[in-house]
């Protein structure tokens, strides 16, 4: 059996698959936010009640919004505030007695989604995560890539191109710099946008609810932004396709709208790069890690 586990900013997700890679058992738990111990005991429970409700032991991957630094194995880059400088993988192999693989979570969910998702059947795919951050994951030809410095696809935390000057010098970003595309273009950043223009606080999940005139000069703008933010992406690695998950992308406009946008910033008299739904929807990611061990 192989265990995945996707650990969010507000959730962390159990998926237990068999050796044919069918789902046997799922569970979800909301993150204790800023509780770094307290995040190691939940997902110590998680796995002895998955493992104690199907009866057997198995290999465990976790996907992370961050990576592991290779100088010093510890948390790097996460916006998981909480899990920066911690040696979670030492603490959970353990608090599991066993190895324990961890990726970032972009990597895990690109990897699912080129295997047998949207970018199956595609050489290259760059997998995108809108949701509490903003993350990304390369893959050619079913590989994910990790760079030298483990940071590979980590398009949120280079400041949006093309800014206007309204968008200059931009929103402080837990990284420390000013105007990141996560800032903009994950879900707090959405919300930020929508508390702008209409004056009052929402939460992002909240925002495709409201009527069109509410929504419509929001939504422009995100979507305008996100074309722009893609448009360096497509200019530096030119894939052949970019699925969207996380929270944000179930907002179905961004399919029909952005590629129609992103023309005018891409380098090229015509662009064939396609803009694709998650086909694994919020499980994606979750499945890239239980798929960090082999079959």
């Amino acid at each position: 059996m192989r265990i995945g586990i996707d650990l969010g900013g507000t959730k962390i997700e159990i998926l237990c698959l068999n050796n044919n890679g069918e789902e046997i058992y799922r569970k979800r738990i909301p993150s204790p936010q800023g509780d770094y111990a307290k995040t190691i005991a939940s997902i110590y429970d998680l796995v002895c009640a998955a493992e104690n409700h199907v009866g057997q032991t198995g290999n465990l991957g976790i996907g992370i919004p961050g990576s592991l630094s290779k100088h010093t194995g510890l948390v790097k880059n996460a916006n998981s505030t909480w899990l920066i400088g911690k040696p979670l993988s030492d603490d959970l192999n353990a608090a599991l007695n066993r190895e324990v693989r961890i990726s970032n979570d972009a990597n895990c969910f690109a990897l699912s989604e080129s295997s047998d998702g949207a970018g199956a059947g595609y050489d290259t795919v760059f997998g995108v995560i809108l949701g509490t951050g903003v993350g990304g994951g390369l893959i050619v030809q079913g590989l994910a890539l990790q760079g030298t410095n483990s940071i590979a696809g980590e398009w949120g935390h280079n400041p949006l191109p093309w800014s206007l000057d309204k968008e200059r010098t931009g929103p402080l970003c837990y990284c420390g710099l000013n105007g990141c595309i996560e800032t903009y273009l994950s879900g707090p950043g959405l919300a930020r946008t929508f508390e702008n223009i209409c004056g009052t606080k929402i939460d992002a999940k909240d925002i495709a609810s409201l009527p069109d005139n509410i929504t419509d000069p929001i939504f422009a703008l995100y979507e305008q932004r996100l074309a722009r933010a893609l448009a360096s992406v497509i200019n530096i690695f030119d894939p052949d396709i970019i699925v969207l998950g996380g929270g944000v992308s179930n907002i179905n406009r961004w399919y029909d709208t952005v590629p129609k946008l992103w023309d005018q910033w891409v380098f090229s008299d015509v662009c064939e790069t396609k803009l694709a739904k998650a086909k694994h929807g919020d499980a994606s990611g979750v499945r890239g890690a239980a798929w960090l061990w082999p079959v």
